[in-house]
Parts: C-alpha cells; sequence; structure tokens
C-alpha cells in the first residue's frame, strides 16, 4: 500500500507540504498512522508532480525511500507550486520495485497515483487489459497493478469522458473483476482533484482558497475531514463535492 496527496491553493514550497507539518508525507513513509493493514512502512520508493506555471506538471520519482535520497529535500525548499500530487509507496509483494513504478503516473496535464492493490493480480484483471490497446500495454511505466490502473483511467480520459466518470468507471471494473481490492485513486489537472475511497483511508482538508486531500492527516488541524468508504471526491479551491461511487 501508499500514502498519497493532492494540493490545490496558493502556491507553496514543495516542503510545507512533504517535509514540514508534524505528519508530513515523509513521516507517514517511515511512521504511517493508518495503513489499515497494507504494510507497515511506505520504503519502496515516492514520486511528486507540481505544476510550476500553466503548463504541463514536472515529476520527480526515485526506487528508494524518501528520506535517503540526496535532492528531493533541497529541491522541496526552493520549488514553489499551487498544485502539487505526490506518494510515498509500499512494494506489493512480487511488484517491481523501480523509478517508473513510483507514483504519479501522467499523461498531458495529469497525474495519477493509487494506494492499495488489485487482489488477483494480474490474472483477475486480464480481461480489463485486454480491452486497451496494445500499444498502451507496451509502454505501461511498470509491470504493477498501479500502472494498470493508470492506463485504464487514461484510456477512459482519451475516450473523453469526465475525470469524476474516468475514475468512478475504473473502481467498478476492477472491483468486480477482483473483488477484495483496495482502490483509492487520485487524479488531478493541476484545477480539480478527483479520489476515490475504497477500501483504505482519505481525509480532506478544505479551506479559503485551498484544498488537501490526503491518506492521513499531517497535521491535527480540527478541519479535517475523514471520507467514508465507497465515496468519489471531487474538489477544487472553491468547492469540495462528495457522492458515492457505484455499487460494488
Amino acid at each position: 500500500m501508499c500514502r498519497h496527496l493532492a494540493y490545490l491553493g496558493p502556491p507553496v514550497t514543495l516542503a510545507e507540504v512533504l517535509f514540514d507539518p508534524p505528519y508530513s508525507l515523509v513521516r507517514q513513509s517511515w511512521a504511517p498512522r493508518d495503513m489499515r493493514g497494507g504494510g507497515t512502512i511506505n520504503a519502496d520508493g515516492f514520486g511528486v508532480g507540481w505544476y510550476p506555471g500553466d503548463g504541463d506538471p514536472v515529476r520527480y520519482r526515485r526506487a528508494q525511500p524518501i528520506w535517503s535520497d540526496p535532492t528531493i529535500a533541497d529541491l522541496a525548499a526552493v520549488t514553489r507550486a499551487g498544485a502539487v500530487l505526490a506518494a510515498v509507496r509500499s512494494a506489493t509483494v512480487g511488484m517491481a520495485v523501480l523509478d517508473g513504478a513510483a507514483a504519479p503516473f501522467a499523461e498531458g496535464r495529469w497525474l495519477f497515483s493509487h494506494n492499495g492493490v488489485v487482489r488477483g493480480w494480474p490474472d483477475a484483471v486480464v480481461p480489463l487489459a485486454s480491452a486497451l490497446p496494445v500499444r498502451d500495454l507496451l509502454t505501461l511505466d511498470a509491470a504493477t497493478d498501479s500502472a494498470l490502473l493508470w492506463a485504464l483511467v487514461r484510456h477512459r480520459l482519451r475516450a473523453g469522458d469526465d475525470p469524476a466518470e474516468a475514475v468512478a468507471r475504473t473502481v467498478a471494473d476492477v472491483a468486480a473483476a477482483a473483488p477484495g481490492s483496495r482502490l483509492n485513486l487520485l487524479l488531478t489537472d493541476g484545477r480539480q482533484v478527483v479520489a476515490s475511497v475504497f477500501g483504505h483511508a482519505l481525509s480532506v482538508r478544505a479551506q479559503p482558497g485551498s484544498v488537501l486531500l490526503a491518506s492521513e492527516p499531517h497535521d491535527d488541524d480540527p478541519g479535517w475531514r475523514p471520507v467514508p468508504d465507497g465515496q468519489l471526491v471531487v474538489a477544487t479551491v472553491d468547492e469540495v463535492r462528495v457522492r458515492p461511487l457505484p455499487a460494488r
């Protein structure tokens, strides 16, 4: 399993999102508080994507614990952005540990992360994978469940699906094909965030002009609100909407 977050709001340094809070994402890599049986630490890689302006996002991904990377702290201290998606990874047994397996996955303006596991991998989702273009399968970032989930969501986005619909339908399809899967997905284009809550924790903190979604609250601010399981979140800096995911 993993921990992930997405931030939209006034530009802040990456350090303010990743390092500075008392229960920051960096701390969650070695001392998570709510893994729900999905491992004990998140040391199999990390990644952060941010939007430096109106263009496409920039990513930094590594297949090592975030605390051991010699560059990320310095980079985070001097890099500012008003939209960020970041994750620390706990690889499922048998999954590849390499830079390309770390979220966020990306195409154009989109950034994507998955916290969870696809049960019965890979056999359970062969029918879903077979519906994708062969080129998409040959060019997966990694041979992992998260990379395939991104390919499924991306395929719907390319076909013109609304982002919330793309996430919701992907969760429904995978849950039906692979019962018992944990499918907390996080998708952003730097303007809105779509998140599914399906088997793992997610909390939201909305403040005037900003919103932060995270696997775990990174501080004790009373403004954090847990999102119940089985929900879909669509958030902007102005509004947070929560609705049920399609029936399992």
